[in-house]
């Protein structure tokens, strides 16, 4: 049998520099037998369809390498009622592990508990459930926020009028992005927010609701974003004849295109930042070690992807056209980020990008 180290090493030859370094104690105990499966919210945008193809070709491969004895993956319409059923039918079905993107952190309560109680580990990740007996695997979704500030006050010394392009209303994420945004900015009280629009996380209906919002607005010095809006917003600004501000763009391939694309014809800079598709994968490999013996904390934080000026070229040739840029996590990566988060130390860092 390939062991662990060789077998991701040969797949993520970039990263093992890192990792054979500074390498994290990962359980061993046998999991070949054992069945994972993934009860997803729904499949219904590229970054969703992002993370099933990181599910299914990271499983596939444990599975080659006798790390688990089998997965599936079942998406439903975004409707916590179908998606309950869906994971009673796998704790039927006799999963030892089911990893949950959840359609609301409250409706799946009752189904979740289930599983616990019938001996499965269940791990919740990006829409996470409030059920204690599940283990959760997220991000700190504010920090988003408070990173493209502290960019712009460094870009901009201090000094600057924006404009808030949200995601999704009454969306956590987008609270949390916007709270990470609002609390930045009291440490530059010379940095306004001219205008707030919601862009959905979406690049047409960014495009549309800043072109909307544009002639009532000042010069716009930068904008703020939350990801899959960057482009629209750009085009926004094209299409209204004004210069492009800074604007923060969310490691979609668009985005990153027409950044590299203004740096190459006049030197344009900006930065990126987002959540990854590959969560997925990080909160297999989190079931797996659990399944396997090791001790998880119930909070694991992983670190968004960022993206500089002098990271760009080699991020956008490994994300696929129309795709999200997405890092790949292997199981020494994920123990590493285990450990980490079980002493509170730095996150770490996302592994290098492999062509």
């Amino acid at each position: 049998m390939v062991s662990t180290k060789q077998f991701w090493c040969s797949v993520l030859s970039g990263a093992c520099a890192f990792l054979m370094l500074s390498p994290a104690a990962y359980a061993t105990n046998e999991t070949a037998e054992k069945k994972i499966a993934f009860s997803n919210s729904f499949a219904g945008n590229s970054f969703r369809q992002a993370m099933v193809k990181s599910w299914e070709a990271g499983t596939e491969a444990a599975k080659a390498a006798g790390l688990i004895g089998g997965s599936t993956v079942i998406s439903a319409n975004n409707n916590a009622t179908e998606q309950a059923a869906q994971i009673q039918n796998l704790i039927l079905e006799g999963y030892d592990a089911i990893v949950i993107n959840a359609a609301s952190p409250t409706a799946l309560n009752g189904v979740v508990k289930q599983a616990c109680d019938a001996g499965i580990i269940v791990v919740a990740f990006d829409g996470v459930v409030t059920e204690p007996c599940a283990h959760l695997v997220n991000y700190d979704w504010a920090r988003v926020g408070r990173t493209q500030v502290e960019y712009l006050s460094q870009r901009l010394k201090g000094k600057g009028t924006l404009l808030e392009v949200r995601g999704i209303a009454g969306n956590s994420v987008d609270d949390d992005i916007a709270g990470g945004v609002k609390a930045a900015l009291k440490a530059s009280p010379d940095m306004k927010i001219a205008g707030t629009v919601h862009g959905d996380f979406t690049q047409t209906v960014a495009q549309r609701e800043v072109a909307g919002i544009l002639p009532s607005l000042p010069d716009i010095d930068a904008v703020v974003t939350q990801g899959g809006d960057g482009y629209g917003t750009a085009r926004a600004f094209t299409g209204a004849n004004r210069k492009e501000p800074i604007i923060i763009m969310g490691n979609r391939e668009d985005e990153l295109s027409w950044w590299k694309e203004q740096n190459d014809k006049s030197g344009y800079e900006t930065m990126s930042i987002s959540a990854t598709p590959g969560i997925s994968m990080v909160a297999f490999w989190v079931a797996q070690q659990i399944l396997a013996g090791k001790d998880v904390p119930k909070f694991v934080e992983l670190p968004f992807l960022r993206i500089d000026q002098g990271d760009l070229d080699a991020w956008l040739a490994v994300t696929e056209k129309g795709g999200v840029t997405n890092p790949n996590y292997s199981q020494d990566w994920v123990a590493s980020l285990i450990a980490a988060n079980a002493k509170n130390e730095t996150l770490p860092p996302i592994p290098a990008p492999v062509e």
